[in-house]
């Protein structure tokens, strides 16, 4: 089964869209250059043992929306389902000529596969649709979007990394030239003199050199690693509890981390508007501080290779203490998104972590609608912990923040102590990351009974009351 939608095109077979480029000139005459408009097909493939979270056709939508992230046009959609994916081009001949002819009518000049190609697939396909044609998968156009949007050293060597990773085992079209001048046979019979050996040795320089680049970049982020270590150590021992904020892509971390720590993340309407991490203080209604930090988004069908690649960077999530969960509300596949954010949780290992849930939008919402009242009432069935928000208007923080606070709280041990008079800084760490319960002072020291984060209790023990004693090591 499969279909064809060029709906998403204007005028397809008009001149003015048929890719060409079109001659501009500024008030002086001279020729305005400008790269050509990049126009695609989506293709999408739904295999029968495959399940995805999504339908084909909402991630046929989500691949839009990334391609338009990259800048990219889209003019046509194609869709086929398969019980088997054919090994040469991933799908099916007959669905490949209609692609060809697609392409013409359409005036495209590249085609994007939601799925992710093996190299001796995306060359069949760059074969059977000519040269001309870019042909790419969803993952890289990921991690050209990627690119775009790292703004730190980190987020760029790990994206740089990515790319090359990816691109290793598809170095053979950057040297087809070659093959034409062999009469389309380098190496073959037809060859001639002189063409097989250079081809072969420029094509083993090139992936040498790329090599020795992912060497380097894996030996830089090793570098950045240590510093990154380092930073997280300084961040252990001034005890401040971690809260990283997950989600799906483009769900509102960066707005929700702007709006309580006045931090200034870009914050866009588009997929991947941030890569690099960014960790602000934050006041609880306790009056305690906090880290919050934000993290890349998640998405379906995420690149194995920019896991890797961002290891150091998810790696904000293993060491937090609670997670924040930002869900998008407002969005038709809320649930899928849920799912798709869980499974990369439990792939890094950190789905066991306490969570709060912000289900964030919840201004694009009209409780008055019984469908959306619905859908409100069953978000919040579904998830007793979740807390509806609006991280653009505000609404909802003070209870979200409130509920971290309570989360946090679970983490604490009663503690009754009395401080000498010569350890201010103690008095001063429970002050800071405990909840103290009331303060007293007599010539002995500070009498505090309160709560403190459990892994701060042994820095107390020495001065536990009996009382405490009598309790015996509440940790």
């Amino acid at each position: 089964m499969s279909s064809f939608d060029s709906s998403h095109s204007q005028n397809p077979l008009s001149s003015d869209n048929r890719g060409r480029d079109r001659i501009v000139r500024d008030e002086t005459g001279l020729v305005v250059t400008a790269p050509p408009e990049e126009r695609a097909i989506l293709v999408g493939v739904e295999l029968q043992n495959h399940p995805s979270l999504l339908s084909l056709e909402d991630s046929l939508n989500e691949l839009a929306l990334l391609a338009k992230t990259a800048g990219v046009r889209v003019v046509g959609r194609l869709t086929q389902r398969l019980a088997a994916p054919n090994p040469a081009t991933l799908i099916g001949v007959g669905k490949l000529e209609e692609l060809r002819a697609a392409v013409a009518e359409l005036g495209a000049n590249m085609v994007i596969f939601d799925e992710e190609l093996s190299p001796r697939q995306q060359r069949e396909l760059e074969k059977a649709l000519g040269e001309e044609i870019k042909v790419i998968d969803r993952t890289a156009l990921i991690l050209d979007i990627f690119a775009r949007h790292a703004r730190t050293r980190e987020g760029a060597v790990q994206v740089e990394l990515a790319q090359y990773e990816y691109r290793l085992p598809r170095l053979t079209r950057a040297w087809t030239h070659l093959a034409r001048q062999a009469g389309g046979r380098a190496g073959g019979a037809t060859g001639g003199v002189g063409v097989r050996g250079p081809g072969e040795t420029q094509l083993e320089v090139d992936r040498r050199e790329i090599n020795r680049r992912i060497a380097f970049l894996k030996q830089e982020l090793a570098e950045i690693r240590k510093h990154r270590e380092q930073y997280r150590s300084q961040r252990r021992q001034s005890a401040l509890p971690l809260i990283a904020l997950v989600g799906y892509t483009n769900a509102g971390k960066s707005t929700l981390l702007n709006a309580i720590a006045d931090a200034d993340v870009v914050a866009e309407d588009q997929l991947f508007a941030t890569l690099d991490p960014t960790t602000r203080r934050v006041r609880l209604p306790s009056d305690r501080l906090v880290l919050f930090s934000d993290t890349v988004g998640f998405i379906q069908k995420l690149p194995l290779t920019l896991v890797a690649a961002f290891r150091s960077t998810l790696e904000e999530v293993n060491e937090a203490d609670l997670l924040v969960h930002v869900v998008d509300i407002s969005h038709p596949n809320m649930e899928e998104q849920i799912a798709a954010v869980e499974e990369i949780l439990e792939d890094l290992g950190a789905a066991d972590k306490p969570i709060v849930m912000a289900l964030n939008k919840i201004d694009r919402l009209d409780p008055s609608n019984p469908e959306h009242a619905r859908r409100i009432e069953q978000a919040l069935a579904d998830n007793p912990n979740a807390v509806p928000i609006s991280a653009l208007n505000g609404q909802g923080l003070d209870r979200l923040l409130q509920a971290i606070d309570d989360a946090l709280s679970h983490r604490m041990i009663a503690i009754d102590v009395v401080i000498p008079y010569s350890r201010g800084d103690l008095v001063a760490l429970m002050h800071e990351h405990g909840m103290v319960e009331s303060e007293t002072h007599d010539e002995q020291g500070t009498h505090i009974v309160g709560r403190l984060p459990v892994e701060l209790i042994g820095r107390l023990a020495p001065y536990w009351t009996p009382k405490q004693a009598v309790d015996k090591n509440p940790a």
